[in-house]
């Protein structure tokens, strides 16, 4: 769990540090007792700070009371190697993929046990888009979160199987399916899903794979959401299988994989 013991001297610059650390994958949202609690801060200095941190954008405080990470936080990791690398890199493949099937793309990669949206380009206006640049959805739920979660961690997969919860009544939750799934994932190099993010949305994803002397590593899940409706998702594969080795490839180069 994040979160430090308090510490008698801590600067201000620690203290604004140890309210940022207090957030995490377990706990997103936190009221001030929580961040006072996780950051060993005294509640008025924690309420001090909150503000300014607010202030600055680092963090937002919703309706209801609670602060969550800001935008702006997000626009500075954006400029981290990796991150940024890896946008750069995708930016002109996402935009072939769009141009080739005019749905709405997007570019995820796996943050603990959620997927992390980097990328997306939209379409059809008519498909209900639950995604946003930023935003962080279950592994479990969407295409792209299952192509990762087929490439997670042993103890990663055992972590998600054991905290299945529903986000629409379509939502895989029974562990011994969602443990199938996967399986067959792993088997045909992607991964579909029908309404189980959002309804009116389906979607279908395949895995960023850099090759590497120690083996294939999964850097990234590239997806396409379309209406349920569609029949021909499966046509989708070969362009999406394309665009993500063209991603791969290009990546490898500027990050020296190999």
């Amino acid at each position: 769990m994040a979160g430090h013991s308090a510490v008698p001297g801590r600067s201000v610059t620690s203290r604004a540090l140890g309210i940022l650390d207090a957030f995490g994958s377990d706990a997103p949202r936190l009221s001030l007792s929580e961040i006072a609690e996780r950051s060993g801060t005294p509640l008025t200095t924690a309420h001090r700070l909150l503000g300014e941190l607010t202030d600055w954008g680092a963090l937002v405080r919703r309706p209801d009371g609670r602060y969550e990470i800001g935008r702006k936080l997000w626009d500075l990791g954006l400029l981290a190697p990796v991150q940024l690398g890896l946008r750069q890199v995708a930016a002109p493949f996402l935009l072939d993929l769009h141009t080739t099937v005019r749905d709405t793309v997007h570019l995820a990669v796996r943050e603990g046990h959620y997927a992390l949206y980097v990328e997306r380009i939209s379409g059809r206006v008519s498909v209900p888009i639950v995604s946003q640049v930023g935003s962080r959805l279950p592994l479990h739920a969407t295409g792209v979160g299952k192509v990762l979660l087929a490439a997670a961690p042993d103890d990663v997969v055992e972590q998600v199987l054991s905290d299945l919860r529903p986000v629409t009544r379509h939502t895989v939750v029974d562990r011994h399916r969602l443990s199938l799934e996967l399986a067959e994932v792993r088997r045909r190099r992607y991964a579909r899903t029908c309404e189980e993010m959002s309804a009116g949305a389906a979607s279908i994803a395949v895995p960023v794979q850099v090759e590497r002397p120690a083996g294939p590593l999964a850097v990234a899940a590239l997806g396409i959401v379309v209406p349920p409706q569609r029949r021909d998702l499966a046509r989708m594969v070969p362009a999406l299988e394309m665009a993500a080795r063209g991603i791969a490839r290009e990546l490898a180069r500027s990050l020296e994989f190999h």
